[in-house]
């Protein structure tokens, strides 16, 4: 250890108090090396519980939240020991009754000092009331424990710390996740802490085969990932591929899982999401059960599901969660938004600019009317409106909730009022652009949404300046484009493009449970099927006669 510790860190003259070495003037604290997970990895502990202290402030001392806690164990004392760990993220009364009162009272009936063997063996098999723990043979696993929320033991004599989970912070409860509110559904989301996601999934998948794999990504954030699929049900190679995709990254931090989005998405440079992301368990338990793969990622309530497709997007949990042709009815809504969110200011350009032959006799005279005064032609007045709803709605969205709502309601109110007293616009624009912002908000994924609002502004711009041709080229450009995507191997437009005939019960119309007995052909290549047929139910006394076949 001695070579490359004095390579990295400086070693405090003799006879210098420690205190002094530790409250060093600024400039001191200031030279301290830049310290990387890699080269700590490489110094191993020594048996002496002064010198791994000595390397361990040496790395850390800086730190005010940092807490060494010295004492000593056995009969008469002969062992001493030391507790580390970050005040703040360990939960202390636990480590008091836990690790500290055992090691200093009980061990001391129990005769630890005459004990013969490993010391720290002993310790931890007889004396420690701690559920989970590791060894943790050198600096870098110790390091990587304490600033995790763990309590690192080091005993003197021993050349291995005990690395005791104790995590303890402060988190955010279970609540209803604010971005997709259901009317019939679970109530409970995401949170920021990671073990508590992940429970979550497996209170809804109690099975052995449900296969949770962690992985660190961020070179200073040293962030946990969490990949989760079902061994069985997911492709090998999906989940190959998800890993390989995960460790490539190399980042110096990951603060929300769009860092990762990001890093593993197949086309960048594509305004379409790639990546599916929600807050609800019980979309990604219904995902996982579909052969797909979950991203979890500490510190944010939103889970990545790949592969994703543009159905996925475009789909509800409430979809499942209702009777299904409640759930077709509102799927076929949510479609006919969708498409008016994107079409409908361009076709209104179009038809006004470049095709009236098309309009009704009396509705082109109400048109005229209204347009009368405005000296803006129909492109123009769009973008000035569409611009402003969309300043709105952001002002909305980033004002305090006591007063946003307020203000993007009022605002968009008066201003639309005052736009046409003042002649600047015509009413029926005033309502086009209202009825587009109403349909986008029909989507029930956000980043979906977002593609839409942004592909409208150059559809607009097609619409104003080839009209219909260029409104149907635009959505051929489009279609050309998701039709070349793809999300982790699969089609982006699957199962339309490729076509999968058994896939179609639940893209327009969502099919009764009974009759969906097969998975998605994307992913349920390894296990297609989900149940076996003959459950469509049926009066009593019919029994065989109502369970045929969908």
């Amino acid at each position: 250890m001695s070579p490359l510790f004095n390579r990295l860190f400086r070693r405090r003259p003799p006879g210098k108090p420690a205190a002094q070495a530790k409250n060093g003037n600024r400039r001191q604290d200031a030279a301290r090396p830049v310290h990387s997970f890699d080269e700590l990895k490489q110094i191993k502990l020594s048996s002496s519980l002064n010198a791994n202290l000595d390397v361990l402030e040496s790395i850390l001392g800086q730190n005010d939240d940092l807490v060494v806690r010295r004492f000593r164990l056995g009969v008469a004392g002969q062992a001493g020991a030391a507790v580390v760990y970050i005040n703040g993220m360990v939960q202390t009364d636990t480590i008091n009754s836990a690790i500290l009162k055992p090691l200093m009272l009980e061990s001391r009936m129990a005769g630890f000092a005459s004990a013969g063997g490993d010391l720290l063996e002993l310790v931890r098999d007889c004396a420690l009331c701690v559920s989970g723990s590791s060894d943790a043979p050198d600096m870098g696993k110790v390091v990587d424990g304490v600033l995790y929320g763990n309590v690192a033991l080091m005993v003197d004599g021993e050349d291995t710390a005990l690395i005791m989970d104790m995590k303890g912070w402060e988190t955010r409860g279970i609540s209803e996740p604010p971005s997709e509110v259901l009317v019939r559904g679970p109530r409970e989301g995401f949170t920021e802490a990671l073990r508590t996601n992940t429970s979550m999934i497996r209170r809804r998948l109690r099975s052995p085969n449900l296969v949770l794999e962690s992985l660190n990504v961020g070179r200073v954030s040293h962030t946990e990932v969490v990949i989760a699929y079902i061994n069985g049900t997911a492709d090998p190679d999906l989940v190959s591929e998800v890993k390989r995709r995960l460790r490539r990254i190399d980042i110096d931090g990951v603060l929300e899982s769009g860092y990762l989005e990001e890093f593993i998405e197949d086309s960048p440079y594509s305004p379409f999401p790639q990546v599916l992301h929600t807050e609800r368990p019980d979309r990604v338990a219904a995902a996982l059960l579909e052969g797909r793969v979950a991203i979890f990622t500490d510190g944010t309530p939103f889970v990545m599901i790949v592969p994703a497709t543009i159905i996925s997007f475009l789909q509800s949990p409430e979809d499942y969660f209702e009777r299904y042709f409640l759930g077709t009815a509102i799927r076929l809504l949510r479609y006919i938004a969708l498409a008016s969110s994107l079409l409908l200011p361009s076709l209104y350009i179009a038809v006004t600019t470049f095709h009236q032959e098309m309009i009704p006799t009396r509705l082109l005279i109400s048109l005229a009317a209204a347009r009368e005064g405005v000296p803006f032609p129909a492109l123009v007045e769009a973008f000035l409106m569409e611009f402003t709803f969309e300043a709105l709605r952001e002002a909305g969205i980033r004002l305090p909730r006591a007063v946003g709502q307020a203000v993007s309601i009022v605002g968009a109110l008066v201003i639309g009022q005052a736009a046409v007293q003042a002649g600047v616009v015509s009413p029926l624009m005033v309502i086009v652009v209202a009825i587009t912002g109403i349909s986008s908000f029909a989507s029930p994924v956000f980043n979906l949404a977002i593609t839409m609002r942004l592909l409208r502004f150059p559809m607009m711009l097609l619409a104003g300046t080839l009209g219909l041709f260029g409104v149907m080229a635009g959505i051929l450009i489009i279609l050309i484009h998701m039709a070349g995507l793809r999300s982790f191997g699969a089609p982006y437009l699957a199962p339309l493009a490729p076509f999968h005939p058994g896939d179609m019960k639940d893209v327009a119309v969502r099919a009764p449970w009974w009759a969906m007995r097969r998975r998605p052909a994307e992913t349920g290549k390894l296990n297609p099927h989900r149940q076996p047929p003959g459950q469509k139910p049926s009066p009593p006394g019919r029994e065989g006669r109502g369970g045929g076949q969908w």
